[in-house]
């Protein structure tokens, strides 16, 4: 027995069920998420060389005429603050024209690629500092694990597919690079420019294919990371629904005070009709308070006899109408008026218990 309580346990302990929604959004706030970092770098690689594919002929020109004006301009101005204060000036403004539109298209595509990952997310867990990041132990196992086995191999298939496309455009371009030494210097590297545009967006285009599959990895890691036990999934249960057993006690209490409130009412009531033995309703009327006699108690079995032993009690008349008793216990609920189609009925017992009433 000993042995299968422990088989039982080990079992609920194993990780074998899909995240629950709340799992999902915890981790999400502490930034763990499936994303590919390669899918950021493919992106930010295209943006960019396809930017300097279309403006490639614009920074050139600013290129020149810095070296232009370093040459012919600054290096002939007497040197002084103001001179310095210039040159400094005009280096920073053409400075920046050549560096913003790539600086700004690479915060858009990496911007970009996370927004189609994951979404928008903040986080500052992932980068708080954790002791465990530093422990041996820990690092020991990461460098010998799984996923570090799976990245050294992501890492060489990036370096032989990309290796491999861009030497088969250096391949594609041979006859003009064996050619460079024949041509002027701006032909030559306006040539070399064109080719490592071509480069490099045929390797971010391998690695936007490598990346899809990578993310896909990512995805099953993450859904493999985040998998929870059975006892995981009870426990998360009780913390956000409450503890079964506690909430059926709250539940019995507040049944027990509803009863308790009802049995106070049975000896304001005017009658209680009766089964005789299965059920009882305890009917009253109060033109002040409705048009109609209403219900202010009722049960069957061990809550019928209660109310009939409190009715005996405080002299409530008791009247057997086992059809009525039935209906009105069916239809009504405590507080509820009598319905229109058990208005006579009703009406003829109470006209006899004010009868009786008055003979007494």
């Amino acid at each position: 027995m000993n042995l299968v309580r422990l088989d039982l346990q080990f079992f609920a302990g194993e990780k074998t069920e899909k995240a629950t929604p709340k799992k999902r959004q915890d981790s999400r706030k502490k930034g763990q998420v499936a994303k590919s970092q390669d899918v950021n770098t493919a992106f930010l690689l295209i943006a960019i060389f396809l930017l300097l594919l279309f403006i490639g002929g614009f920074l050139k020109d600013i290129t020149l005429n810095i070296f232009r004006h370093s040459f012919q301009e600054y290096m002939l101005m007497d040197v002084s603050i103001s001179t310095v204060h210039k040159i400094f000036l005009d280096l920073l403004l053409e400075t920046v024209i050549i560096v913003g539109p790539i600086m700004a298209v690479a915060l858009l595509a990496g911007v970009g690629a996370n927004l189609m990952q994951v979404g928008f997310l903040f986080s500052t867990e992932s980068i708080q500092m954790k002791l465990s990041k530093i422990d041996p132990i820990q690092g020991f196992k990461r460098i010998y694990s799984v996923r570090a086995l799976v990245e050294m191999i992501k890492s060489i298939l990036k370096i032989l597919f990309i290796g491999a496309v861009t030497f088969f455009v250096i391949y594609l371009n041979i006859e003009q690079i064996l050619k460079l030494s024949q041509i002027t210097l701006g032909n030559s590297l306006a040539f070399l420019g064109k080719l490592t545009i071509q480069m490099g967006l045929a390797a971010a285009f391998v690695l936007l294919l490598l990346s899809v599959l990578d993310y896909f990895y990512q995805k099953y890691d993450y859904e493999k990371n985040i998998r929870m036990s059975k006892q995981d999934i009870k426990d998360e249960y009780k913390k956000s629904e409450g503890d079964p057993l506690i909430k059926s006690k709250i539940k019995q209490k507040q049944r027990e005070m509803a009863m308790q409130r009802m049995m106070q009412e049975v000896p304001k009531a005017d009658v209680v009709i009766t089964n005789p033995t299965h059920y009882a309703i305890a009917l009253k009327y109060d033109e002040n308070k409705m048009d109609a006699p209403y219900v202010v108690a009722k049960g069957v079995d061990f809550v019928a006899q209660k109310i009939k032993e409190i009715a005996n009690e405080n002299d409530i008349i008791m009247v057997e109408n086992r059809p009525l008793a039935r209906a009105l216990y069916s239809q009504t609920e405590i507080g509820d008026a009598v319905p229109e189609d058990f208005f006579k009925a009703v009406a003829e017992i109470l006209a006899y218990v004010y009868r009786l009433k008055q003979k007494v």
